[in-house]
């Protein structure tokens, strides 16, 4: 069992990925995007020291990130919390928590996370070793919620 409050976050509830992709098009350059990033990493939850288990960390990523899901079988929905040792990647994950967080496994499968980059034009401005930091993030969610289908 989860040592957070996985209902907590406010990413894929109170921040959507429809309210992330209207705010970095509001940004106009990258600078500001990589602040907005940033913030949004911000308010994810920090792990404790107790949760930063191997069984957690998602292999392909440049940095030390930290996946936690849970399926709420009442209301059939997975939730996750994710965290990382940089600031940037706890950012890029808070994007993806946006799309998919608190999302039936079903919508988790069918969400195209590809065109959601595209429409940030986000894969063209981190490095490569990042995006696939990012995709291995998506496919470990993405393998999970199959799990419940």
């Amino acid at each position: 069992m989860s040592e957070l409050d996985l209902s907590q976050v406010p990413f894929g509830t109170e921040i959507t990925a429809d309210e992330v992709l209207e705010t970095l098009g509001f940004l106009d350059d990258w600078e500001d995007r990589y602040g907005y990033i940033i913030d949004l990493g911000k308010q994810l939850p920090s792990f404790p020291e107790s949760m930063q288990t191997d069984d957690r960390l998602v292999r392909g990523c440049q940095s030390q990130v930290w996946l936690e899901t849970d399926y709420d079988t009442d209301e059939k929905r997975l939730r996750m919390a994710v965290d990382s040792d940089a600031l940037i990647v706890r950012g890029l994950a808070a994007i993806v928590l946006a799309a998919l967080n608190n999302r039936s496994p079903e919508e988790v499968a069918q969400y195209d996370m590809e065109d959601y980059f595209e429409q940030m034009d986000l894969l063209r401005h981190i490095s490569p070793i990042r995006g696939n930091g990012l995709r291995a993030m998506v496919q470990r969610i993405r393998n999970t919620a199959e799990q419940y289908t």
